[in-house]
């Protein structure tokens, strides 16, 4: 089972950019496909986007299309998520998620593995 670890989010003014980290122990990283989450106050939480284990496929939520971008380094157990022109609605703790298998869903209850989520505010 991996254990995720995620790092960079911040405040940020509208129109800005942050890049969150998504660091897993253990040495089978790579046999993981993974993806980003976000919930809001009052919100149920949400699929953000994914990356299969390879790195060859990956998905994205309509709201954040041509805005983000998801990397999976496997030679760093690390999986990244950068976001540009980021807008108010994007306000959210954001959570990495691990499964093993080579297939991205954006079902929460298809991933066993949680990070302890890191808090993203953007101010307009």
């Amino acid at each position: 089972q991996a254990r995720l670890v995620e790092s960079g989010g911040g405040l940020v003014q509208a129109g800005g950019s942050l890049r969150l980290s998504c660091v897993g122990s253990g040495r089978l990283f790579y046999t993981y496909s993974m993806s980003w989450f976000r919930q809001s106050p009052g919100k149920e939480r949400e699929f953000v986007g994914g990356i299969n284990r390879s790195g060859g496929g990956i998905s994205y939520a309509d709201s954040v299309k041509g805005r983000f971008t998801i990397v999976k380094d496997n030679a760093k157990n690390t999986m990244y998520l950068q976001m540009n022109n980021l807008e108010p609605e994007d306000t959210a703790t954001y959570y990495c998620a691990a499964r093993l298998g080579g297939l991205v869903m954006v079902d929460e209850s298809s991933y066993a593995a949680w990070g302890q989520g890191t808090q993203v505010t953007v101010s307009s």
